[in-house]
């Protein structure tokens, strides 16, 4: 009787194969697989909250779905057309000028205090705290805050009286100024953002190219100019990205303090209405789908503009 059994040959023409030569293929497998087990999740999130509702919503939009019936009548493009040959669905847009405006301002403070806040100050970590304190308050809290903020006879027009003036202005009910009131809620709250972004870009910038700036006689505006600026333009882009696609989108502050009052309705808050209050789904979705295309085209037009490149600090 013959064991069957495996022997390592050498000199005699056979192949010894390793016990560790086996187990590699299926080792191999399990380290290929492990990050798309991490990411399963997260896509499947994804998927079904992101992209299955960005679907439906296509869909909608091609019904005259009133949102309550379980009858969906198939009309094509007619939400299209109705949007497009109805102008005044479009005049909203203006409004989100006052918020652009907001953006750009709330830019060009958060890229200040993040290069100040970069260097060595005192109480620096209070002064980023403060900055970014209010990012972290809930959107609707904020909202209230300054409902009081901007009441007659509050918060605004106690401060303005200690200066002896007496001020007789709606700041929420003037269509004049009620747009500026709102953008300027907007900058308060989202500044935060954009100055930890540049902060975390500033600070990743290699030291040594500061003292070697300062070796050579540079000022503060030529290192911001030559190192500071150069090294965080994709963070500059990212935030230009977030501004306009923000002010394009806008809609919990303005429905809260005014609910669209005094000219203060965005494009956003006319797509609620169209949904909830006039039961015209499928146009709101329309809406929804034309300001989606909308982001995305400004999106890809800024990314040609000013594509993302490796700054050269040499």
């Amino acid at each position: 009787m013959t064991e069957n059994t495996i022997t390592p040959v050498g000199l005699a023409g056979g192949v010894a194969t390793p016990v560790a030569a086996i187990k590699k293929p299926g080792r191999r497998r399990i380290r290929t697989a492990t990050p798309w087990l991490f990411l399963v999740v997260p896509l499947l999130f994804l998927i079904v909250l992101t992209y299955i509702p960005v679907v439906n919503m296509f869909w909608y939009s091609l019904t005259s779905w009133d949102g309550v019936s379980p009858r969906r009548p198939f009309v094509g493009a007619r939400n299209y057309v109705n949007l497009f040959t109805r102008p005044e669905l479009f005049q909203v847009f203006y409004v989100s000028l006052y918020y652009l405006g907001a953006s750009a301002i709330q830019m060009v403070l958060a890229l200040y205090f993040a290069t100040i806040l970069s260097f060595k100050v005192k109480f620096a970590n209070l002064f980023k705290g403060f900055l970014f304190f209010p990012y972290l308050i809930n959107g609707v809290a904020i909202a209230f805050i300054f409902l009081f903020f901007f009441k007659p006879g509050g918060t605004l027009d106690s401060v303005i009286a200690l200066f002896g003036a007496k001020p007789e202005v709606f700041w929420l009910g003037n269509p004049d100024i009620a747009n500026f009131s709102l953008a300027g809620v907007s900058i308060w709250r989202y500044m935060g953002l954009n100055f930890v972004l540049f902060l975390g870009a500033i600070q990743s910038v290699p030291s040594e190219l500061y003292e070697a700036a300062g070796i050579d006689g540079a000022s503060k505006w030529q290192q911001f100019r030559y190192i500071i600026a150069p090294s965080i333009r994709p963070i500059i882009g990212l935030s230009l990205i977030l501004a306009i696609a923000g002010s394009l989108a806008v809609f919990e502050i303005p429905f809260i303090m005014t609910g669209g009052a005094n000219g203060t309705k965005t494009f956003v808050i006319q797509t609620i209405d169209l949904a909830f209050k006039f039961n015209k789904v499928g146009l709101a979705s329309a809406a929804a789908i034309v300001l989606l295309v909308i982001i995305l085209i400004v999106t890809w037009i800024q990314r040609v503009l000013i594509p993302d490149e490796e700054a050269e600090l040499t």
